[in-house]
């Protein structure tokens, strides 16, 4: 039995020394000590010998054993680095070569776009306020007119964190804290991120909002309508038509969607408008009697209106972008287009 050891222990060695690649050097790793190799075969000999060969035994087999194993991990290395000095004579750069010159960063196309849309609101005379990503159940439903039971929250899919804690599905929760620290007239405008169990070429899970709102005595409609169009010809132009839809959210009453002329056909009908030559850009209304009533106003002194607008959709729309994963891809030569 010990001779066996010794025979195979010099057939793995010279196998080992003359082996020329990882593949062939993984084999004959199998080959000797995997589950059922050779010299892993011989271990279960051990049971059959004699109390005065066992020891012998044992001690032969571990030698060959380790032996093995040291000749496998050093001809491993020198693969290793065999093969690191190839990949550096493949890769080799000429270092006196003149450089190509260092390519100034810029800013990512949604903060050019936010910072854009938030300098036309302040010049209506917005401020802006923010608010966390990790909300509560009360200021991202309830505050807003969306008890527990309502079926309007399956508008939102929403990412919850436990029963009581999510990540925030809209930026609409940071009007109630806004209204619960500061009293009318308010003017103010809510940028940030926001979250949705969504994704495909015009969803992301993770994307941009901007929310306002504006409360004071005897606002209506109209001041909604006059301050939405006047934001919207800021950023598209002044000579695109604007129309507002009846709508349904539950935080505003009357609601409406606001769409502007198509930026791509100029209201002729094409596919990125669905031939209808109007784009679908933001929704609003009227601020909901029981969300000021909730931040204790009294609806019946105060009224004021809200709106939303996703910020990679006007992105979209104003760069000609078919797909949102792009803005999140991190491809150069997308990125410094902008």
């Amino acid at each position: 039995m010990l001779e066996q050891v010794k025979t195979l222990e010099q057939e793995a060695l010279s196998a080992i020394s003359s082996v020329g690649d990882f593949a062939g050097l993984e084999n004959l790793r199998i080959k000797y000590l995997g589950k059922n190799g050779l010299i892993s075969e011989l271990a279960k000999n051990i049971a059959t010998l004699s109390p005065e060969e066992k020891p012998k035994f044992g001690a032969a087999w571990n030698e060959a054993k380790n032996k093995v194993n040291n000749l496998l991990r050093e001809k491993q290395q020198e693969f290793s680095a065999k093969q690191v000095e190839a990949n550096l004579n493949k890769e080799f750069i000429d270092i006196t070569l003149p450089s190509g010159g260092c390519k100034r960063g810029k800013l990512h196309p949604i903060t050019q776009i936010m910072e854009e849309l938030i300098e036309v609101f302040k010049k209506l005379g917005f401020s802006i306020a923010e608010g966390p990503d990790v909300e509560s159940d009360y200021y991202n439903f309830e505050a807003l007119n969306i008890p527990k039971h309502h079926p309007s929250r399956d508008m939102w899919a929403t990412f919850w964190i436990n029963d009581e804690k999510l990540l925030r599905t809209h930026t609409s929760p940071v009007q109630i804290r806004v209204m619960e620290k500061r009293k009318p007239p308010l003017a103010v405008i809510m940028p940030g991120r926001v979250y949705r169990r969504d994704s495909d070429i015009t969803h992301s899970p993770v994307f941009h909002q901007l929310e306002g709102l504006l409360v004071d005595k005897n606002i209506n409609f109209g001041h909604l309508k006059g301050a939405l169009t006047a934001f919207l010809h800021g950023v598209f132009g002044a000579n695109k038509k604007v129309r507002f839809r009846p709508s349904y959210f539950p935080f505003t009453e009357p609601s409406a969607e606001v769409d502007v002329e198509c930026v791509i056909c100029e209201g002729k009908g094409c596919r990125m408008c669905k031939n209808t030559g109007w784009l679908e850009i933001l929704g609003s209304g009227m601020v909901h009697p029981n969300v000021l009533r909730n931040v204790k106003l009294d609806p019946d002194k105060y009224s004021g209106f809200a709106f939303g607008l996703g910020v990679e959709r006007i992105a979209m729309l104003k760069y000609g972008i078919d797909d949102i994963r792009l803005f999140y891809e991190n491809d150069l030569r997308f990125l410094r287009q902008f």
